[in-house]
This record gives structure tokens, sequence and C-alpha cells, in this order.
């Protein structure tokens, strides 16, 4: 199991889904065998924009315009403290979003896959993720 706290921000390709270099954010990893350190964003490898969510919901956004949340999936590329290479998926499945997608994140640090995506439990704030796409 790992653990990953953070936030970040990028600007994917105008008109179109994919990768871009303009990014920003990392925050902290912890494993449950101990390991822990910072990671780093490198790379937007793609994004896909789903959807615009439904109209504000009652929980606190804390993070920019409400009218602006959006689910979709994005897919980084990221670098560790620990000096290995890694992979992050951010799925954000939020109100109105379409069948099929994940909420929360999946991670590769190295070879080692952590891809059994805790689904959120109501009332913790833990295993959430949130887009804000501008207009």
């Amino acid at each position: 199991m790992i653990t990953l706290t953070g936030s970040g921000t990028f600007v994917a390709p105008a008109g179109k889904n994919g990768g871009s270099g303009a990014v920003t954010g990392g925050g902290t990893w912890r494993t449950s065998s101990g390991a822990s350190g910072t990671y780093d964003v490198r790379e937007l490898v793609a994004f896909v924009f789903a959807n615009f969510q439904a109209p504000p919901p009652t929980f606190i956004d804390n993070i920019g315009n409400l009218n602006e949340r959006a689910n979709g999936t994005a897919v980084l590329r990221i670098q560790y403290s620990d000096g290995a290479s890694g992979v992050l998926t951010v799925g954000c499945h939020g109100p109105a979003a379409p069948n099929g997608s994940c909420e929360g994140i999946a991670v590769a640090e190295g070879y080692v896959t952590y891809y059994n995506v805790a689904a959120p439990a109501g009332g913790l704030d833990a295993d959430r993720t949130i887009f804000h796409v501008r207009r």
C-alpha cells in the first residue's frame, strides 16, 4: 500500500486531450513498509476530459471556482525523492460523471505498482480528487 498527498497544476493542449510539460506540483509519499519521502510532478502524459460536474454540491471545495469542477483522468510522470521514477494516474468521478471512470489515484514507483484504487468513504477527507478546468 502507498499513500500520496499533494497538489499541482497542469496545462493540457488546447482543444484536445494530450500531454504537456507545463506542470507543477508534488507532495509526500509513504508505503506500508515504512519507506517515505517526497515526489515531484515532471510531465503531463495525458489528460482526458470527461465532462463538467453537476451543479455545486454541499461539500466544501477550497480549490477554485465551483463552476469549473470537472470529471476526467490525468496521467502524470513523477520523480520520487529516493531516485525512482513513476506514473501517477488521477481519476475524478464527481457529480454527473459518466460510468467507467474511477475516483482516486493509482501509482507506480519504479516497477512496483499500486493500482487498487480505494473508493472514497462518506464523512472522511481521503481518497478524493477534483479537477478545475478553466473554460
